[in-house]
């Protein structure tokens, strides 16, 4: 009945899509098993892709060949640049989706594909013969037969919905859980734990009134995510911003004695970063309001996402609530919020490659891994996705460095360090954050796309190669661009610049404070001639490399100093428990992670750099 297949993958969530994606476009037969074809890259909470720290990691997606950057932009209804205030390293898009549409063009673009098949059912296993994976059963029994798996389970193992006092198996609301893996794995000699996460309830946005509200508008000139020739954004829908109250927390406050939260009901831990609006209240007993971001759920529905009002409270007290809320006073509720707790797998259980460690050519990616958010979870089941094919083909793994994606930052903290929480992607997890900045994604990583192999990435390099020459281009005028006094002193007092006394090169006038290439382009018109042929990223990325010159440098200077060690192989039979020199804790967490590298080594929770320092001794370095 079915083939043999090179990579299975389990799962057509974010993580899955992008996992059966990448595998497929190297070259690999790819099977994706999912419960329910109708929901195929369903966006479970809000609708919406990027955010803080995010938003590099779709265009990071995007510059390597995944789709998540493409399907955005062709569903936004809204696109916004945050933290523009900020320097650019803060710089992060973030787009609102259609749900519906969103969903849609996945799963047409997965069945665009001619080496991805589908097939609708549970799986219930894994297939292991000699340590290693041969594919899945089913709970109809079935078995297929594959090189490798990637599980991409989401929040569907063991999952279990809590809505007050009322509580019931659900990987998501109206579909029931996945069974028989979980207890598979532990078998194996897997060590699960359960992890909690939330989702707000959804409303009737024909039901409030948005005069008692802020409007939040997406941005005048909006961009986009992928580096390909997607549509632009030409028309965007408004989001609102209310507040809750005092009024709103006393009423919330008489349901806390039937919280699953509180009542130790839910054992799994939830996200510190998006916490519950009862765990708010808790939490932050001191602030009498909490903001909620009022967001459309599509074009075509009157359906509402009230972002930052995620709830598990009884059903009745988040309506009561809801309508004390400023606009809310006639609200009609959807559907209630809940809360879903499921298993996941301490990631230092994998390799830096995603590979499981007991199971060989079993890889694991997304919540499953401890993680949260859509995009985490995609950026794995991308790369993932791209090992299982390597894997397969006796290729060595594709490993990106913390110094070369947030991608590469999010999967070393996961393997080396493990999570006790939902892990969630933020700027300053990532010590190079000067480099891996949002505008350049393309220049760091569609190099390495390309030389992956990975399919339709000519035309990308071509776009990258012009991007780079344009901005030495840019550059090189710049430099070569001298003003006088005169043409721009009234500028530099208007900025509270110090005027100049004799002529100065525009280089050097931008890489003062508060001075932009497009504020100087306005008052020189032979600059925004001379800058007229070149797009505005570009230039945008030029003046950035420009004004940020230093900070890179250095940035580079360390990053090199840190691939001296990452160089620095350690052999795969390292016995550290033979090492007395090594601290107790250095051979235990060494041991157990099994690090391919001395860098690594010395990014695990507990090695100190006393213990590396014996780890170079003992390999004679």
């Amino acid at each position: 009945m079915f083939p043999h297949y090179d990579v299975i993958v389990v799962g057509a969530g974010h993580a899955g899509c992008e996992a059966a994606v990448a595998a497929a476009n190297m070259g690999s037969k790819v099977l994706l098993v999912t419960m329910n074809m109708n929901t195929i890259a369903q966006m479970s909470c809000n609708p919406a892709m990027g955010g803080v720290a995010k938003g590099q990691i779709v265009r990071e997606i995007d510059a390597l060949g995944g789709y998540s950057g493409i399907i955005t932009d062709h569903t936004m209804v809204q696109f916004r640049m945050l933290n523009k205030s900020k320097g650019p390293a803060m710089w992060s898009p973030r787009a609102q989706s259609d749900r519906m549409l969103f969903a849609a063009k996945w799963r047409e673009m997965l069945e665009a594909h001619d080496n991805i098949d589908f097939w609708q059912e549970m799986v219930t296993g894994i297939i292991v013969k000699d340590g290693r994976c041969k594919g899945v059963t089913t709970s109809l029994g079935l078995e297929i037969k594959a090189s490798s798996v990637v599980l991409t389970n989401g929040t569907f193992l063991n999952g279990l919905i809590h809505i007050g006092e009322k509580q019931f198996g659900g990987g998501r609301a109206g579909e029931r859980a996945a069974t028989g893996i979980t207890q598979q794995l532990v078998s194996l000699g897997f060590e699960s734990g359960r992890m909690k996460t939330g989702t707000p309830a959804r409303v009737d946005g024909r039901s409030l009134n948005y005069n008692f509200m802020e409007e939040q508008p997406g941005d005048v000139n909006p961009t986009k995510f992928s580096y390909t020739d997607t549509p632009p954004l030409l028309k965007q829908l408004a989001c609102h911003i209310t507040y809750t109250s005092e009024a709103v927390h006393e009423v919330l406050k008489t349901g806390f004695h039937k919280s699953p939260m509180f009542n130790g009901r839910i054992q799994g831990l939830g996200p510190r970063y998006c916490p519950s609006i009862e765990d708010k209240i808790n939490r932050f007993a001191d602030k009498n309001q909490h903001q909620l971001f009022i967001e459309p759920e599509g074009w075509t529905t009157c359906e509402i996402y009230v972002n930052g009002f995620s709830s598990s409270l009884p059903e009745d007290i988040q309506y009561k609530a809801m309508k004390k809320i400023r606009g809310f006073e006639d609200v009609k509720m959807f559907r209630p919020g809940y809360a879903i707790e499921y298993d996941f797998f301490q990631p230092t259980q994998l390799r830096i490659s995603l590979e499981t460690k007991l199971v060989e050519n079993l890889y694991f990616a997304g919540q499953i891994n401890g993680t949260t958010g859509y995009e985490e979870a995609a950026c794995q089941g991308m790369m993932a996705g791209i090992n299982a094919h390597l894997k397969v083909n006796d290729e060595e793994p594709f490993i990106l460095k913390r110094s070369e994606a947030y991608i590469g930052v999010l999967i070393d903290d996961l393997v080396n360090k493990g999570t006790k929480e939902p892990y969630r992607m933020f700027t300053s997890r990532a010590e190079y954050r000067i480099l891996l900045r949002q505008d350049n994604s393309d220049i760091r990583l569609s190099p390495l796309a390309h030389k992956l192999g990975i399919r339709n990435m000519e035309g990308r390099m071509e776009r990258v190669q012009k991007k780079i020459d344009d901005s030495k281009a840019i550059k090189k005028f710049l430099a070569g661009y001298s003003v006088q006094p005169q043409q721009i002193n009234h500028y530099l007092e208007e900025k509270k610049s110090a005027p100049l006394t004799q002529k100065r090169r525009l280089d050097t006038i931008l890489s003062r404070p508060h001075m932009s290439l497009d504020g100087l382009m306005e008052i020189l018109p032979e600059v925004k001639e001379g800058l007229s042929k070149f797009d505005h990223e570009t230039i945008q990325l030029s003046e950035v490399e420009l004004k940020y010159s230093g900070y890179i440098l250095k940035e580079q200077e360390l990053v090199d100093k840190m691939n001296r060690l990452e160089s620095v192989k350690i052999k795969k039979d390292m016995q550290y428990n033979d090492l007395q020199s090594l601290s107790a804790e250095a051979r235990e967490k060494l041991t157990s992670i099994q690090p391919a590298t001395i860098g690594q080594a010395s990014r695990i929770s507990g090695v100190s750099p006393s213990d590396v320092s014996v780890l170079l001794v003992h390999m004679g370095r």
